[in-house]
């Protein structure tokens, strides 16, 4: 009884480290966030009727025990054709130069020309819940062992 009441103090006093990170697969090479005008532009332009894969990846720290465990996930998302005037006011609102690959899936002016979102969307947003829980509960159990 007092190993398991000792396990169950450790893990209510850990404290969990979630780190994470984005970026946009497009035809094999991998893209981060546009440093130029010019680049965020033919990123977006890459993908106006077309599509690019997300890859999120997060690692859970336990600072307590040590512990770290990590993962990816992925999803692609297929757009449908993004006019110009779309890219320019992207381009001139700034927030293209914020985000892995150019583009913010949940933007009032990108959000109506996705088709199709093969995974999940808060993959796509930055930040996995599914796989950030799983890591999560990884770490936690690892501390009760």
């Amino acid at each position: 009884m007092m190993k398991l009441t000792a396990q169950v103090e450790d893990i209510s006093r850990s404290t969990l480290l979630i780190t994470a990170d984005t970026v946009v697969v497009y035809q094999g090479t991998i893209r981060e966030k546009p440093t130029t005008a010019e680049e965020a532009r033919r990123f977006i332009r890459d993908y106006s009727g077309g599509s690019g894969k997300v890859v999120g990846s997060a690692v859970v720290t336990n600072l307590v025990t040590g512990s770290r465990k990590g993962g990816w996930e992925s999803a692609e998302v297929y757009f449908l054709e993004i006019p110009d005037e779309v890219i320019d006011g992207l381009i001139e609102e700034g927030i293209t130069f914020n985000v892995a690959g150019g583009l913010m899936l949940e933007h009032p002016l990108i959000l109506p020309l996705v088709d199709t979102v093969v995974g999940t969307a808060d993959c796509v947003m930055g930040l996995s819940k599914t796989l950030t829980e799983k890591l999560m509960k990884e770490a936690l159990v690892e501390a009760m062992v």
